[in-house]
């Protein structure tokens, strides 16, 4: 069988290991990343200020790894809008996973100022220090909120809208200082723009939880499950592998694949009523009981009512290829929330 992108890339890391830069390291998608680079026998600094990342996914990553592996791990609780933090956490780094940010759009109507400073002041913080150390690589959290009002479907890099929250200004705003640093400073960096990972370790909590772990914790504590608008509204749900994924195809990419935005998702099309079928399917299976229907309110402001993605520019620059589907992601995510 013909190896992969993907499956020479890891085998190349495991080969030749290298010191590596998270940020947002004790977040969901943070903390996958992590857990896979410590696995390829990679070094890993970590830096986290636990606004919205937690101690027991760095327990878990911990679990899961082992102590030998975790040896290679050094953690620094410190915050991208510090400057001196950034420097400090670079010291030494080859290759840079920035995802550290303050994400959902409800969030960013109700404290603009706040996403702000951590999602443009931090962001940019990050690049001044990762150019003035000389990375490698520089691979960044982009979102697909940058989309905007853009009804164009699937949705292509180089087609954007105008932004429908103040979030979805951040994160262009970071495209656009990348795209500057490479201009005027040549340094050169990759974004990526996710579309709606869900998976292990997502936070079900609070008023700013993403819809699947929030839906999952609802159905275990057999509280009501609700669905914004009519729940024909439909997202292009991506599961964490494939989040994991671009990124490390990202961080060693060279050459023409350099300096370019790219949509991480599956290209596929699935409805809120549908997710909440699957998710049903999933937690019945598991749990044994049966999941009350949900409850329809109204939409909700800021939102898109569709997105899918184009993935044909990350399937042909950086070799990415869907490997775990909703379908497949689903019963995986309800089976960790279940055992959690």
């Amino acid at each position: 069988m013909t190896e992969t992108r993907y499956e020479q890339v890891q085998r190349e890391l495991r080969d030749k290991p290298t010191k590596w830069l998270v940020t947002g390291v004790a977040g969901f998608i943070g903390s996958h990343l992590l857990e896979k680079l410590l696995d390829l026998g990679q070094t890993v600094v970590g830096l986290d200020n636990f606004a919205t990342g937690f101690q027991h996914n760095l327990d878990d990553v911990r679990r899961c790894v082992g102590k030998d592996a975790w040896k290679r791990f050094r953690f620094i609780e410190g915050d991208i809008r510090v400057l001196e933090d950034c420097r400090q956490a670079l010291e030494g780094v080859e290759r840079v996973l920035h995802q550290a940010a303050l994400g959902s759009v409800p969030r960013s109507l109700e404290d603009p100022v706040t996403t702000n400073q951590a999602n443009i002041d931090g962001f940019l913080n990050m690049l001044v220090a990762a150019r003035d150390a000389g990375v490698a690589s520089f691979t960044y959290a982009a979102s697909s909120s940058t989309y905007g009002d853009s009804e164009e479907l699937p949705k292509v890099e180089d087609r954007i809208g105008k932004p429908l929250s103040p979030y979805a200004v951040t994160k262009y705003v970071n495209e656009l200082y990348a795209d500057v640093f490479a201009r005027c400073y040549g340094f050169n960096t990759i974004g990526l723009r996710y579309f709606n990972v869900f998976g292990p370790r997502q936070n079900p909590d609070g008023a700013y939880a993403a819809v699947i772990p929030k839906w999952i914790g609802a159905m275990l504590k057999g509280e009501p499950v609700y669905i914004n608008g009519d729940g024909e509204t439909s997202r292009d749900f991506t599961y964490i592998d494939n989040a994991v994924q671009a990124n490390l195809l990202a961080a060693v990419a060279d050459g023409a694949a350099l300096n370019r935005v790219y949509n991480v998702a599956c290209g596929e099309q699935t409805s809120l009523n549908d997710l909440f079928d699957g998710l049903v399917n999933a937690v019945e299976q598991l749990k044994g009981w049966a999941v009350p229907r949900p409850e329809y309110r109204d939409f909700r402001a800021g939102d898109v009512r569709h997105s899918l993605a184009d993935v044909n520019r990350i399937s042909k620059l950086l070799g990415y290829s869907c490997g775990s589907r909703v379908t497949e992601g689903l019963p995986a995510t309800a089976a960790w929330f279940i055992q959690d």
